[in-house]
């Protein structure tokens, strides 16, 4: 069994390589807010112990994959009929279209572009006046939309971006994604309860449309949305996979949110006895960044960019909206009242806790409903509105790319990949037909137990003819069989040539800092050249490298550009590949945002959240971000604690990147909500907070 556990592996890598998994025991909050009616996001990302993100140029080997997800949760990778799924965040990600084109591209998933009218990005008013960009929120909406689309490959994604995160545009941003259509909509963000929440249920009030919401990252406590009637309430787990990636267990994840609402009335289809109000969660899905999954993120985040591996209980909030949708139903969804009265429809999850409370099952997770997971986990689609008993085994056939294209007496590959959903776990065996004369095909490996994936291997003579050949690939185990559609396309030979792409075809850097593209030469017609590679139409004060600066076979190019003083813009270039007389070339946008040229910090906790017993201590890192060569000492002080919390500073003030924050508590009782006190730093006239959370 492969089960993450927090304290585990080395330190981290550098960005822009490879890494082999989460090093650290720690994971870091993307988003941070401490007012009031203002939601935070719930991402969290695995990162090195000085709170540096880490990512790299291919996913985590650790992160959940989207055939692992689906495995683990005995789910179908399509719907029965294409829904839509629509994601509701705050801010702008700029380059979201082409983050989720290498995120499918790199797992073999359908593609999904607003050209084939499966992706559609829009303001919270449907328009396409995007708000300001923010880092954090662009993580968190990497996340929910590539997470999204893994999990129901057939399903439309729109995604709605609020001007803020306030609850008032956030709302606004909901009620124009159920204008617009949704089946489902997923919402991975919360903010603390306030006393006229239940003013605000009117966001989220949309029979027939499956809404979702996170119930929070802080352990035990209660956040809003999560907390309304009208919503699924989604807690956090941590899975565990066996060795072969299949599923093993799940227990509580420690961060997940629950317990009894403070202001929102018990709707009547629950029935805890423990909380005479609205109870979180209803149900529940992986959430611990431990066990996160591979997310692709392209703006920089923390100076990170590239594939990160991140979780809370934002990447559990889109896995219970895709599963709604994948059930076929939503138009029957009220709520979570349908899920009530599901027993044996879901995974139960019986052991671990979020923390120490009274009654124990708000915060402990045990046989039945509990607090931190609800009634438990996808087992099929039965419990979401599908056929109302758990899915039988059965597994279903993808091909990857759709389309593939040889000359005649040369051969090409296809990426066959197999989802199993319900508990399966039998052998598949593989064929393809409509193969042309002269064409033949074969697999490696030639089956495939459970879920996985087989390369199709197809060779042509010389004499095959030309033309389009629609090939069906299928899946044999017993009696199932399942197919998947794909084309040969075979054309005469060419002259020698080649071709140049640059991906992502975008992205975002700060002035004084680095990114990198990928630039792929493929060759054709027996091409055996060496093609240099040069970049044109780039401002000044930014320089290029290639690594390497030329290729003689089909391969690829690192481009790594470092920008001085360049003015932000958003600037369009070229890569060109030139050998002998012939160049081709291929165009990507480089986004510069100004740096601050103001002296200034901020500060973040890492963790910003803890949880003690009545009498403990706990060590908190204080990080203090310097901006614009700011070089002043910071002094911190704390907002009002309550009697039994001792905060205390080590050094104060800092001239440094860093402080150490230590929590004491004396005898504290219990506590029903987190304590949240603000941490305030300042230097010579600049004041910048945050706030810690503080669980008793």
């Amino acid at each position: 069994m492969i089960l993450i556990a927090a304290g585990a592996g080395s330190a981290g890598t550098e960005q822009g390589s490879s890494w082999a998994g989460p090093r650290s025991a720690f994971a870091k909050r993307v988003c941070t807010s401490a007012l009031a009616r203002w939601g935070n996001c719930g991402a969290q990302v695995v990162a090195s112990q000085d709170g540096t993100p880490l990512a790299g140029t291919t996913p985590s080997a650790s992160s959940l994959t989207p055939a692992q997800l689906h495995s683990a949760y005995s789910l179908p990778t399509t719907a029965p009929s294409a829904g839509t799924i629509a994601i509701v965040d705050a801010y702008d990600h700029p380059a979201i279209e082409s983050d989720l084109a290498t995120y499918s591209s790199w797992f073999g998933l359908p593609a999904c572009t607003t050209a084939n009218g499966c992706f559609r990005k829009v303001d919270q008013f449907g328009g396409t006046t995007y708000p300001a960009p923010d880092s954090g929120w662009a993580l968190e909406i990497a996340m929910d939309v590539e997470i999204a689309h893994a999990m129901c490959q057939n399903c439309k994604i729109l995604l709605v971006e609020a001007r803020s995160a306030s609850i008032a545009d956030l709302g606004a941003a909901v009620n124009r994604a159920a204008l617009m259509g949704a089946n489902a909509i997923s919402n991975s963000y919360g903010a603390r309860e306030y006393s006229t929440e239940t003013n605000d249920e009117k966001y989220y009030n949309h029979p027939g449309i499956a809404v979702t919401a996170s119930t929070g990252d802080n352990g035990f406590g209660v956040e809003f949305p999560a907390s309304s009637r009208y919503v699924t309430a989604v807690g956090g787990t941590t899975l565990a996979l066996n060795s072969d990636g299949t599923r093993a267990g799940e227990t509580v994840w420690n961060g997940a949110g629950s317990g009894c609402s403070l202001y929102v009335p018990k709707p009547a289809w629950q029935k805890d006895v423990g909380c005479a109000r609205r109870t979180n969660a209803d149900v529940a899905a992986v959430a611990d960044p431990n066990t996160g999954a591979a997310v692709y993120d392209s703006v920089s985040y923390s100076g990170q960019q590239g594939w990160f591996q991140v979780g809370g209980t934002s990447l559990a909030t889109p896995i219970i909206a895709a599963t709604y949708v994948l059930a076929g139903n939503t138009a029957a969804v009220n709520g979570a009242s349908g899920l009530y009265g599901s027993a044996g429809l879901l995974y139960d999850v019986t052991s671990g806790s979020n923390g120490v409370c009274s009654p124990a099952y708000l915060c402990k997770g045990g046989a039945g409903y509990d607090g931190p997971t609800g009634l438990g986990t996808p087992n099929g689609t039965g419990a979401f509105g599908g056929s109302g008993s758990p899915a039988s085994p059965d597994f279903s056939v993808g091909a990857s790319p759709s389309t593939q294209t040889v000359a005649p007496g040369g051969s090409t590959s296809y990426t066959v990949s197999v989802s199993g959903s319900g508990g399966f776990s039998g052998s598949v065996s593989f064929s393809v037909s409509g193969l042309p004369a002269g064409a033949s095909g074969s697999f490696s490996p030639t089956s495939v137990s459970g879920s996985g994936s087989t390369t199709l291997s197809i060779t042509t003579t010389g004499s095959v003819a030309t033309g389009d050949y629609p090939l069906t690939i299928t899946g044999t185990s017993g009696s199932l069989q399942r197919s998947a559609s794909a084309t040969l396309s075979v054309q005469s030979s060419s002259s020698p040539d080649f071709a140049v792409g640059v991906t992502p075809s975008s992205r975002t850097v700060t002035a004084g800092g680095g990114t990198t593209y990928s630039v792929s030469v493929s060759f054709s017609g027996g091409f055996a050249g060496t093609v240099g590679l040069t970049a044109s139409g780039l401002p000044s004060g930014v320089t290029t490298s290639f690594s390497p600066p030329s290729l003689s076979s089909a391969s690829s190019s690192t481009l790594t550009l470092s920008t001085g003083a360049v003015a932000a813009g958003t600037y369009t270039f070229s890569v060109t590949g030139t050998s002998g007389g012939v160049s081709h070339s291929a165009s990507a946008t480089l986004v510069v945002q100004s740096s601050s040229q103001t002296p200034d910090f901020s500060i973040s906790l890492s963790p910003s959240a803890v949880t003690m017993l009545s009498t403990d201590t706990k060590t908190v890192t204080i990080n203090v971000n310097r901006v614009g060569g700011f070089s002043g000492a910071v002094t911190f002080i704390n907002g009002f604690v309550p009697y039994g919390v001792k905060l205390t500073y080590s050094p104060n003030p800092t001239s440094g990147s860093s402080a150490t924050l230590t929590v004491t508590t004396t005898r504290v009782g219990h506590q029903l909500t987190p304590i949240r006190v603000t941490i305030t730093g300042r230097s010579n006239g600049l004041s910048r907070s945050t706030t810690l959370s503080i669980s008793v």
